[in-house]
C-alpha cells in the first residue's frame, strides 16, 4: 500500500503546483553616483523621463499604492503598481496590472548600488509567459530592461 501512495502523492504534488515563474535580471554599471542615478529614476513615474519606449507617464492613486499608465511610443499602454519603495537602499517594486507584454503574474524590482567610483543599476523581474513561449516572454522583458538601462545610464551622466 505504501509503495502505491508515496508515487500519487509525489504525482498530487506535481499537479498541483503553479508553473514555475521565470526570472529575468539585466545590469548596467553608471559613472555617476548612486544619489544621482536615484535622481535619474526619480518617483515612480520618473521612467518616462529616462525610458526611450514611454512617451508618458500618468499617476495615480489607488488606495494607498501609487500607479502609473505609461502610454508607450507606438501605441499601446502599460498600467503598473507600486508595491514598495526604500529611498534610502535606493529601490522600488511594482507590478504589472495590465498591458501588451507578453506576461503575467509579474512583478520587478529596478535598485541602484554603490560599485566603485560609480553606481550600478540593477533590474529583476519575475513573471509567467502569456500567450508566447517562455523564451519570447523573457527576451521581451530582457528588451525592456535593456533599452531602459542604456536609458537611464545616457541621462545619469
Amino acid at each position: 500500500m505504501l509503495k502505491i501512495a508515496l508515487p500519487a502523492v509525489a504525482l498530487m504534488a506535481l499537479v498541483t503546483t503553479p508553473a514555475f515563474a521565470l526570472e529575468v535580471t539585466k545590469t548596467t554599471t553608471v559613472a555617476a553616483s548612486p544619489d544621482k542615478v536615484w535622481k535619474t529614476i526619480g518617483g515612480f513615474c520618473g521612467i518616462g523621463d529616462w525610458h526611450p519606449v514611454v512617451e508618458k507617464c500618468a499617476l495615480s492613486k489607488k488606495g494607498d499604492k501609487e500607479e502609473r499608465t505609461l502610454s508607450l511610443k507606438g501605441g499601446g499602454t502599460i498600467v503598473e503598481q507600486e508595491q514598495s519603495r526604500d529611498d534610502k537602499k535606493m529601490d522600488y517594486t511594482y507590478t504589472i496590472l495590465s498591458g501588451p507584454l507578453p506576461v503575467e503574474d509579474y512583478k520587478s524590482t529596478i535598485m541602484v548600488e554603490k560599485d566603485g567610483s560609480g553606481s550600478k543599476v540593477t533590474w529583476t523581474g519575475n513573471f509567467k509567459a502569456k500567450g508566447a513561449p517562455d523564451d519570447k516572454a523573457k527576451e521581451a522583458i530582457a528588451g525592456v530592461y535593456e533599452a531602459g538601462l542604456k536609458g537611464i545610464a545616457d541621462k545619469a551622466k
